[in-house]
């Protein structure tokens, strides 16, 4: 059986595969787990607190921080964990987040729309949405990781092709990774 880790990044038409961990409006923060191969609740947000979109990961990929890639997928209703959902990349925030122990690192969270978004059709940039939005949605990672007991901070802004860099950048890193596994 192939692991949600090791699937394809990208699908023949280009798009990118999206695995969504936590779904628009849930306050329940799953993550896969790789060994058990399931989905396990991670945490639970305090009341009034919910994720904005569909949170999740790019397979295939190791972020800076030793994690799949994250990435936020805006879509016009929620999915489920476990749900693929082909989406396109529309830019991302980079972050560093400070951890409990005091340790800094970059934490960038790409942003994408679902390749079959009705309301999201138009948006190609990060240009194509409500200044508004994108502030939320880094205001929302920002106390999302306070309620943690870390830090997030915003450092700046990329668009779709910076983004699509960062993630080709973290296919190289899985695939260091696995080669030096094996």
């Amino acid at each position: 059986m192939t692991s949600l880790f090791d699937r394809a990044t990208f699908r023949e038409d280009g798009e990118l595969n999206v695995i969504i961990e936590a779904p628009k409006g849930s306050r329940n923060k799953y993550a896969y787990d790789p060994d058990e191969e399931l989905f396990v609740l991670k945490s639970v947000l305090p009341a009034g607190a919910i994720f904005p979109f569909d949170f999740g990961f790019i397979p295939s990929t190791l972020g800076e921080d030793g994690d799949p890639v994250d990435v936020l997928v805006l879509m016009d209703e929620p999915a489920f964990p476990g749900c693929l959902v082909p989406a396109r990349l529309v830019g991302g925030i980079e972050a560093e987040q400070t951890e409990r122990d005091g340790a800094t690192m970059r934490n960038d969270r790409l942003i994408a729309v679902a390749a079959k978004s009705y309301t999201h059709r138009d948006v190609r940039s990060l240009d194509d949405l409500n200044a508004n939005l994108i502030g939320e949605i880094e205001h929302f990672f920002a106390s999302y990781n306070q309620i943690r007991g870390k830090r997030f901070e915003t450092v700046g802004r990329v668009g779709a092709d910076g983004a699509l860099q960062r993630v080709k950048e973290a296919i190289a890193r899985a695939s260091q990774r696995k080669g030096a596994k094996s």
